[in-house]
């Protein structure tokens, strides 16, 4: 099948007010939105933003737990709510045929991952837009992810031993041993900056030292710290918290002899209570040693796959680093010229990344809309003078004097059209003489 989405316009819209634009673009195009960002914080700031101008709009990212991420989708699938602005945690399994536009406020890293974000929209084959909303500003941003991604060998090392500083591992110690990580203690104690360092422990994963997993889930636990025949005996504890004692006995069984796992969003379902509400009732009851209640997280681990080693035996593999930095800034490359390009058709520029010729322009773009708009001639005529143009040139090179001679019309209109293919590549000019792109 081929890549192109004839429904779907893209547009970099250039701009320095990105918030300014985001909100004139959802007050002209009605329907379904996603808007991606780069971090966990923007999802919130931009859904706040969103809400104080009265646009629904809910926020994901991979830190939520996974029953809010649920009701926040089902909201956004339901039409509960109009916006879903997300990190690219959200996208893996979203099935909603009638989201009328995405927009990027930040740039992705490559258009492979444009490609998928912004072909969530108009699945239901209606017309939808995919734009980017792109600064100055974003140029630098984009560079500095090669650094981030891939930072120095050195840099990368010095997390290793100050890993071993960490967990205070002992030299040829630590093999198969499991640790909870927590990245901002360990940046606060070692004077790091977050990104670079998740990306060295990721590089360093890749090179087979270690195993840096994501963030994974451990459920809240509970266990009641008296007897059931003293928990009888208290008073004053209040008809919420009472209610969620009940709740609590009715669905988890041992809690009296062992820690249980508990979920607060059933609770909440059971007692009518809200989250924070039965979080705070809870820590309540462990501050008067009731209960002990240890609230869910998300925390990272790091499994050593190797026992620890001195630093100048670690050893991080062309195929690890070198070789995979080049395609990533192959990657980012190409997506810079994607929105600094202003005189190729976007759709084609996309097709052309992935390896599929395309003769067409989409004229719905704006690179298109906007070359239409400076044609003074009409698009029947275009679309005949381009075909004349490429007719002849079929059978040899020729100069635009040659070009002009063959066409009976206007040279202005000729060189115009001459010059439009020649921007889409559509032709090339060698030595004088123009033809046809093979």
């Amino acid at each position: 099948m081929s890549f192109e989405r004839k429904n779907l316009a893209y547009i970099v819209r250039k701009t320095d007010n990105k918030t300014g634009e985001l909100l004139h673009i959802l007050r002209r195009i009605e329907g379904s939105a996603i808007i991606y960002v780069r971090n966990r914080r923007r999802t919130k700031e931009i859904t706040e933003l969103l809400m104080n101008e009265n646009i629904t709009a809910d926020f994901y990212h991979a830190g939520l737990d996974n029953a809010v991420k649920d009701i926040r989708q089902k909201r956004w699938q339901n039409g509960e709510v109009r916006v879903m602005v997300a990190t690219n945690a959200f996208g893996m399994g979203i099935d909603k045929p009638d989201v009328r536009i995405v927009i990027h406020l930040d740039l992705p890293d490559s258009p492979e991952a444009y490609f998928q974000e912004a072909g969530r929209a108009g699945r239901d084959g209606e017309k939808a837009y995919a734009v980017i909303l792109y600064a100055k500003s974003d140029k630098t941003t984009l560079h500095k992810r090669i650094a981030d991604t891939f930072p120095e060998k050195e840099y990368i090392l010095n997390v290793y031993e100050h890993l071993q500083y960490y967990y205070q591992m002992a030299m040829g110690d630590g093999f198969q041993c499991v640790r909870e990580f927590n990245l901002e203690e360990f940046c606060r104690k070692f004077k790091y900056f977050p990104v670079p360092v998740d990306s060295a422990l990721k590089i360093l994963t890749q090179a087979g030292y270690l195993e840096y997993t994501d963030e994974q889930d451990n459920s809240s636990r509970i266990f009641f710290t008296i007897r059931r025949d003293e928990l009888y005996k208290l008073h004053e504890m209040g008809k919420e918290a009472e209610a969620l004692i009940q709740a609590i006995l009715r669905s988890y069984t041992g809690v009296f002899t062992d820690y249980a796992y508990i979920s607060e969003e059933s609770l909440a379902v059971r007692t009518g209570l809200t989250r924070q509400q039965i979080y705070a009732i809870l820590v309540t009851l462990t501050k008067r040693r009731i209960v002990d209640y240890i609230p869910h997280k998300k925390t990272p681990y790091i499994i050593y796959t190797r026992e620890r080693m001195e630093l100048h035996d670690v050893h991080i593999p062309i195929s690890v680093y070198e070789d995979r930095k080049v395609r990533y800034e192959a990657r980012i490359k190409a997506m810079e010229e994607y929105v600094t390009t202003d005189n190729i058709c976007r759709s084609r520029m996309l097709l052309r990344y992935f390896g599929e010729k395309n003769e067409h322009s989409c004229k719905q773009c704006d690179v298109c809309l906007s070359h239409h708009a400076d044609n003074h001639l009409s698009e029947t005529s275009f679309e005949e003078l381009k075909r004349q143009i490429l007719f002849i040139l079929n059978k040899k090179k020729l100069t635009p004097a040659d070009i002009a001679n063959q066409v009976e019309t206007e040279k202005e209109d000729i060189g115009e059209v001459i010059q439009y293919l020649l921007e889409e590549g559509v032709l090339k000019i060698e030595d004088g003489m123009i033809y046809i792109s093979k």
